[in-house]
């Protein structure tokens, strides 16, 4: 039985068509994957589906349980039992997880909020996903992945029977991941039907019963599972249009002496007194080398990497930084930069991009004394360094004034990296640079990276995807708990290697206790 058929949905914004006749029917009870590049589609679709968009922004049809449906909000959309949960989370941080379940949605009466009602139904959600938490618990007190579960309560609580899931596990590590993926086989058995946005094809394959391909903000195909005969590289292939045969660029190194040395590097928390985050970590990286850190959520990596780049993170901070041979003081984020160090976050969009501003603003944003005189920006030079580097980078947009928020997440990570591209660093820091993207998106960003490393430039590249640290790296420092537990060159490092490094370091720490 089909639950649900959106029919020739189109969608333009401004001159730019984002959907051209897309149609998606999903069987009830199932697990309906849509996969394709950033730019495809894929949330615009969602988002009409739900009433992001509202209906008469665009044209085509949604049947909903045989009903035809015109939502103009997303309380409409709720209403009739669909729920969405963004790839950025809707919670409210200093709320306690019963507040955020039932929050527009209230156990009240005559406008007085029943408590105990509030707590006991949200206590009945979370064990129903599995979360052994305190309903009073404050989010912020929460990890990403347990605060997933939330929000899937938080669809659970207004009788979903539609979840559409964007991106759910892109920020989460293989545990908590798995846990969700789970949880989503569990939800089917009760009869829940998911709609899943994912670029990690091997997670789409181990739980959608049929996948839907979008390309150029068009269908493909849908393949269903059952009939077998589907790999990564036939998904691919949909994606991007071509075999993909190599998901890493090949590349022959050329490393030179040591470039940037980090001495005995320690940081303390900056709220909790006393307490060590980095202890005692010592690494080096070379002209021309690529230098992963490995490790699971939680090691410690962003915070030693925000350390480094002009002590934006920590306190109380001690060890010794050298640059080519020569000690060097970095104690704020301008002294980095002038000393030639770049840091691209892994929070694109919070920490890293001025969402409402355009390409041009972005690009320039880090080097304005570039591109100005006497405090006056000279609009000519920004818009031909903006013109540059969208050629160079091939950053899909309609123009250099398109505003970054209505990028996909491929191309917002080409202007984060152009930004810092263009103010010359010689250190790259690269923290999660190819999260929440798809796999040909991936492969434009690696050729980038080595293309750094081709003009001498070192780099440390940060990812949760050990597959992508071994694909790309030309040595590895595996980090757990603050510290560093091993090292491995190209040649003898691998998956197993770095788990077992690791697995040993937290038994030596428990031997400690």
């Amino acid at each position: 039985m089909v639950i649900l058929e959106m029919r020739n949905i189109s969608k333009y914004f401004g001159t730019v068509k984002a959907l051209d006749n897309v149609s998606l029917k999903v069987a009830a009870g199932e697990i309906h994957a849509l996969v394709g590049e950033n730019g495809a589609g894929k949330s615009t679709l969602m988002n009409i589906l739900s009433g992001v968009y509202p209906y008469g922004t665009y044209s085509g049809e949604i049947v909903f349980q045989g009903e035809k449906c015109a939502f103009r909000g997303i309380r409409e959309s709720e209403k009739k039992g669909i729920a969405i949960i963004h790839q950025d989370l809707a919670l409210i941080p200093y709320l306690s997880i019963a507040e955020n379940i039932y929050l527009g949605n209230e156990r009240a009466k005559w406008g007085v909020i029943n408590w105990e009602k509030t707590r006991q139904d949200a206590a009945v959600l979370l064990k129903k996903v599995g979360l052994r938490e305190n309903p009073d618990v404050f989010i912020k007190d929460l990890g990403v992945g347990k605060q997933q579960l939330v929000e899937i309560a938080k669809a659970l609580a207004k009788n979903a029977k539609l979840l559409i899931l964007d991106e759910p596990t892109a920020a989460l590590n293989e545990e908590d991941s798995d846990n969700l993926l789970q949880l989503l086989l569990e939800l089917k058995k009760s009869g829940i039907t998911a709609i899943l946005i994912s670029h990690k094809l091997n997670e789409v394959i181990r739980v959608a019963d049929a996948i839907t391909i979008l390309r150029d903000g068009a269908t493909i195909e849908t393949i269903n599972v059952s009939e077998g005969r589907v790999n990564e590289d036939r998904i691919i292939r949909g994606m991007v249009g071509r075999e993909l045969t190599d998901r890493f660029p090949k590349r022959r190194p050329k490393i030179g002496g040591v470039y940037l040395e980090i001495k005995n590097w320690t940081v303390f928390d900056p709220k909790i007194e006393g307490r060590k985050i980095i202890k005692d970590v010592s690494i080096r990286v070379h002209r021309g080398e690529i230098v992963g850190i490995s490790g699971l959520m939680g090691a410690g990596r962003t915070e030693f990497a925000m350390s480094v780049f002009g002590k934006a993170y920590g306190r109380q901070i001690s060890g010794e930084i050298r640059k080519d041979g020569e000690k060097i003081m970095i104690n704020t984020i301008k002294k980095a930069i002038q000393n030639g160090l770049a840091y691209v976050t892994e929070d694109r969009k919070n920490a890293g991009l001025i969402l409402i501003g355009d390409l041009r603003q972005n690009i320039s944003l880090s080097s304005l004394d570039k591109i100005s005189k006497r405090w006056i920006i000279n609009d000519e030079k920004e818009t031909r360094v903006a013109t540059d580097y969208r050629e160079k980078l091939k950053i899909r947009s309609s123009s250099i004034y398109q505003k970054v928020q209505n990028l996909s997440g491929g191309n917002q990570q080409k202007v984060m990296l152009a930004k810092w591209i263009f103010a010359a660093p010689d250190i790259l820091i690269l923290d999660e640079p190819t999260r929440g993207i798809d796999v040909g998106a991936k492969y434009e960003i690696y050729t980038i990276i080595n293309q750094l490393a081709e003009e001498g430039k070192a780099i440390i590249f940060i990812s949760s995807e050990l597959p992508e640290v071994l694909g790309i790296c030309d040595r590895i420092y595996v980090m757990n708990e603050g510290r560093i537990v091993g090292e491995l060159n190209r040649e003898e490092a691998s998956q197993e290697r770095i788990m077992r490094c690791i697995m040993q370091s937290m038994q030596r720490n428990r031997g400690r206790l």
